[in-house]
């Protein structure tokens, strides 16, 4: 649990050097969304999963899920590791962007 809490704020410090305002939200009952992003008047809804083995449609459908409960515009499930074939076609279909750890390195 740990770890994960470690990887929320790690990519909020990324993601505020590449000028976003970042909110990690509650660990427990935080409706899918772990960090909320602000830019301009753009708000995106962020689900971290630092996993060992790949992120599957549960974490599109709960990032997807907390877009409305938040009011954001965009939802994106961000891993240290990558996703299943599902998880992306169901977030093709969906506005939610899937960044594996090839993309975060970028």
């Amino acid at each position: 649990m740990v770890e994960g809490v470690q990887f929320e704020q790690y990519l909020g410090n990324l993601f505020q050097a590449q000028g976003y305002k970042t909110k990690v939200t509650k660990a427990a009952g935080d409706y899918g969304a772990d960090l909320i992003l602000q830019k301009d008047a753009k708000k995106i809804v962020v689900q971290a999963k630092r996993y060992s083995k790949n992120v599957g449609i549960k974490a599109v459908q709960e990032a997807q899920a907390s877009i409305a409960h938040y009011g954001a515009a965009e939802a994106w499930v961000v891993t240290n590791s990558d996703c299943t074939a599902a998880a992306y076609d169901l977030a093709k279909s969906n506005r939610v962007r899937l960044i594996n750890r090839e993309r975060l390195s970028k």
